[in-house]
């Protein structure tokens, strides 16, 4: 009798998966040592957090000490891209430095090193007036946070950053090492890094060689960092403990049940609609040549990858049985509340709130969105030109707060006039894309809908307004910026003349969902504050984009009437390029030549990529999987398609991270790039 997939998981050995993406200050260990007979002592918890770095989107890791970092090819594509050109495509093409005068700095790319973190917040909850409501009392709250944040880092030096964990219920300093001298040294090519493109995205068995190498330099030489991990010793293998270390982006898993419903009925759909909208114009961007293709590529990925998460979210939020568990833990909380008066007084009218709060949301979440789309580079730039100059002609001590400090203000002036031009054809579609969504999701008669499209079609309107505009010339931009701030709003340019007559109405949705926003925040912190009471902290937070710690085993789940297999091979990427062909969906599965050429070369059965039950979610790009030794086994990049409701629960069953396995890595190095000297700098040699 043949047995069903969930049978032949139940009778393998037992594997169970463990949840939370853990801050560094309040490990697990004591769970890990009764489950596994081993925890990380501080030692190692140092040794891992200061090897760790983050890139603006993903994580990564120092790997030599040499200044070595190594990350996803996809989280280091922009960067890539950015010093590409039409006849150095190293996107595409792959780069490998020869050595180390042929590095290439990488202009804008700063990267950040955890070094020290600090709980404030018994000092930011006396800043708060007894008795404030709760407008007052965020303000209260922000504003103090914001000079501690200031005169830490005078202090220090360090690039100090504020992090609120259990939405609100601690406040935090963390202090971060920035690093700006960054330079490119080795990426693969994209077809084999990004092997299968989209149609393999979120899935598994994959093949991907998703890695990419930068250097950090200081003061003109490779930069000798206090720790870097070793590369592993030995091989991991089916079963084995596995420990991610890096910046997943954010998780909703604390929000209220009201919240949750929100995203499912209303906040997700919309954004699914407004994301197919945007990636059918890049893709009519990138059809018109190759150098349009190269010049969105790393637009086109992100924006599939996002459509692609806000589907599985939001399937993941259709789940009842998922649901049902949210709704009885919470259930289960308010009961706890409501039983104890001095947590009721607290909190005990907090969820109601937030129902109401989110209720009003939900009827301005058009408009919202289509506030936050408003970030094109001729519109963005416009309303971005035409806040500075309003802000500008004010006294001094009517300034936004933003406005009012001179470094702040270069670095506002710096965004209001960029430095690079904007492409006609590829604005136009971007302009065209933002009215059809106005049209279809405001209706022809709101006001911002009349105001954008000024009684045209989306196609008349956009191709107008790019016709007609000026700054999408750096230098014209420079001029505004440099000169009287009056001429900004004074300007009869067509697209500064839109921005001036949107922006009342932008500004007063933005200001509508801040107040709304501020009720649900201070709501969120009084409901951590009696979690806590209730918990402590045995539960970890919402991920926000900071270092975290989770860990977990390689480890299969039931796919397709079997079980997935732990790990794949460079031979089942052979094979599957051989199966599908080179020409198959615009060459999806197709393979460098120098692949082809040097396939003899290779051990065919190194392990290439493998899953691990570690929980993680965007922004873990590039993390660093290690053994308990602390060496580098691996490098996550994907989770799979089951693990994108992930933000909002975490399912032990069928979340899987995966990850780029470290021998694979070399393997390619030695053999296809003939880059012996990265091979023997990884190697400690």
């Amino acid at each position: 009798m043949r047995l069903n997939a969930l049978a032949l998981l139940l009778v393998l050995p037992v594997l169970h998966a463990d949840e939370g993406m853990w801050t560094f200050d309040n490990l697990p260990t004591k769970k890990m040592q009764a489950k596994y007979g081993w925890a990380p002592d501080q030692a190692w918890v140092d040794h891992v957090r200061l090897s760790a770095v983050r890139f603006p989107e993903g994580s990564g890791s120092f790997v030599s000490r040499d200044g070595l970092v190594l990350t996803n090819h996809h989280v280091g594509h922009h960067w890539t891209q950015s010093v590409s050109d039409a006849q150095h495509d190293y996107v595409k093409n792959g780069f490998v430095a020869a050595g180390r005068e042929q590095e290439i700095r990488v202009p804008g790319l700063a990267l950040f090193t955890l070094l020290e973190m600090e709980n404030v917040t018994e000092r930011i909850d006396q800043a708060v007036p007894v008795g404030a409501d709760e407008p007052v009392a965020a303000k209260a709250r922000a504003t103090a946070l914001e000079a501690l944040v200031k005169e830490q880092g005078a202090k220090t030096g360090l690039d100090c950053q504020p992090v609120s964990l259990y939405q609100g219920g601690q406040v935090w300093i963390y202090r971060y090492k920035k690093h700006t001298d960054v330079r490119l040294v080795m990426s693969p090519e994209y077809s084999v890094a990004q092997f299968g493109q989209d149609w393999d995205n979120f899935s598994w068995p994959r093949q991907d060689l998703d890695f990419s190498l930068f250097r950090v330099y200081e003061d003109g030489k490779p930069y000798a960092p206090p720790h870097h991990l070793a590369w592993g010793s030995q091989g991991i293998r089916y079963g084995d403990l596995t420990l991610t270390v890096g910046h997943p982006g954010r998780t909703s898993r604390l929000e209220t049940l009201a919240q949750m419903e929100a995203k499912r009925d209303v906040t997700n759909p919309l954004l699914m609609r407004t994301l197919d909208r945007g990636r059918a114009a890049l893709h009519a961007y990138a059809a018109q040549g190759k150098e349009q293709s190269r010049l969105v590529s790393d637009q086109l990925m992100g924006i599939e990858n996002s459509y692609k998460v806000a589907v599985g979210e939001t399937d993941g939020l259709r789940d009842a049985a998922a649901m049902a568990r949210v709704a009885e833990a919470e259930k289960e909380l308010r009961a706890r509340v409501d039983a104890d008066p001095r947590l009721k007084a607290l909190a005990g009218q907090s969820w109601t709130k937030i129902e109401e709060a989110v209720a009003q949301q939900k009827a301005i979440a058009r408009e919202v969105s289509l506030a936050g789309s408003l970030r094109g580079d001729l519109l963005g730039t416009a309303l971005a030109l035409h806040r500075y100059a309003a802000e500008m002609a004010k006294p001094a001590g009517q300034r936004s707060p933003q406005y009012q400090d001179e470094k702040a203000l270069a670095v506002l002036r710096g965004r209001a006039r960029g430095d690079r031009s904007v492409e006609a054809g590829r604005e136009f579609l971007a302009l065209q894309s933002l009215m059809v969504s106005a049209l279809q999701e405001l209706g022809a008669e709101h006001p911002i809908t009349q105001l954008l499209l000024g009684g045209k079609s989306p196609e008349a309107a956009a191709k107008e307004l790019v016709a007609g505009s000026r700054i999408g010339d750096p230098s014209v931009r420079r001029a505004l910026v440099e000169g009287d701030p009056r001429a900004i709003l004074a300007s009869s340019d067509p697209a500064l003349d839109l921005a001036r007559r949107l922006s009342p109405r932008l500004e007063a949705v933005q200001h509508r969902q801040q107040a709304l926003q501020s009720v649900i925040t201070e709501n969120l912190t009084r409901i951590a504050k009696v979690r806590f009471a209730v918990y402590g902290t045995s539960t970890y937070p919402d991920a926000t984009f900071t270092l975290r710690l989770s860990y977990g085993l390689v480890e299969t789940y039931p796919s397709a009437g079997t079980l997935a297999q732990p790990f794949t091979t460079f031979a089942g990427m052979y094979d599957r390029a051989a199966a599908w062909g080179p020409k198959a969906e615009e060459g999806s599965w197709e393979l460098p030549a120098r692949w082809l050429e040097r396939r003899d070369k290779l051990n065919l059965f190194t392990p290439y990529n493998f899953i691990s039950s570690n929980d993680i979610i965007g922004g873990n790009s590039g993390s660093p999987v290690v053994d308990k030794r602390g060496e580098l086994v691996g490098l996550a990049f994907d989770g799979n398609i089951e693990s994108n409701a992930g933000r909002f629960y975490f399912d032990p069953r069928m979340n899987r991270c995966i990850s780029v396995d470290t021998r694979a890595i070399v393997e390619a190095l030695d053999k296809i790039y003939d880059a012996k000297g990265l091979v023997l700098e990884l190697s400690g040699k």
